[in-house]
């Protein structure tokens, strides 16, 4: 079998990885309005946005002042991260935890169906309720699902562990928004102030949460 080579090059363009990653770090912190988030939080804005390719993001950034400290010192100490999807999961860079912590995402267990169907909820949101013995002092991902949202601050509000940290972060048209506010006032609801990081309106998604807990498991940029 003969060698591969590469085509001719056609178009210019950047090839070198760390070149690109350097200066596409160096693009947001020039163009993105920084000094609206805590500054304990620039790092997780930057990534955010990386994530997004949208500079604007960090205005609709709702950013609890905790959130970075209290998910960093969880993560040292081993803390779990829990996903509402396999997509978060897998977005998360296994080398910059701090302690080899599990990423869990219980949407295939073989008990979400018939949850589902009993509760008459999503599989996303019964999925949401196997976290439970896991779920104090976790650090929780939620990047896709509104009824994933909605269903962990009932289950607080219910009396559950509390998380270390939350990202709620969930995308789309239905609900999402809702959902998204209702964590932002959370505290003020329910009196029940858990750390969080939340993006207002309808942007969110996978690669924007996974980025987040990528911010959060690791200063380096």
């Amino acid at each position: 079998m003969s060698a591969l080579q590469p085509p001719p090059r056609r178009y210019a363009y950047q090839t070198d990885g760390p070149s690109i990653y350097v200066e596409s770090f160096a693009t947001i912190r020039r163009e993105a309005q920084l000094a609206a988030v805590p500054s304990s939080a620039e790092q997780l804005a930057v990534r955010m946005v990386h994530g997004s390719g949208q500079v604007d993001l960090v205005d609709d950034l709702v950013v609890h002042p905790d959130v970075v400290p209290r998910a960093r010192a969880a993560l040292a100490l081993g803390a779990p991260i829990l996903c509402d999807a396999r997509m978060v999961a897998v977005g998360i860079t296994a080398g910059r935890l701090p302690a080899d912590n599990a990423v869990h995402c219980f949407l295939g267990d073989e008990r979400v169906p018939e949850l589902a169907r009993s509760w008459g909820t999503t599989r996303t949101a019964a999925a949401v309720s196997l976290w439970e013995p896991l779920l104090d002092g976790a650090v929780v991902a939620i990047g896709n699902a509104p009824t994933a949202l909605f269903h962990l601050l009932e289950m607080l509000v219910a009396g559950a562990p509390r998380p270390a940290a939350i990202i709620g972060c969930p995308v789309g048209f239905v609900g999402a928004v809702e959902s998204k506010d209702a964590l932002a006032s959370f505290a003020a609801d329910h009196g029940i102030d858990v750390p969080f990081v939340t993006v207002r309106g309808r942007r969110g998604g996978s690669a924007i949460t996974s980025s987040a807990v990528n911010a959060l498991a690791s200063e380096v940029e």
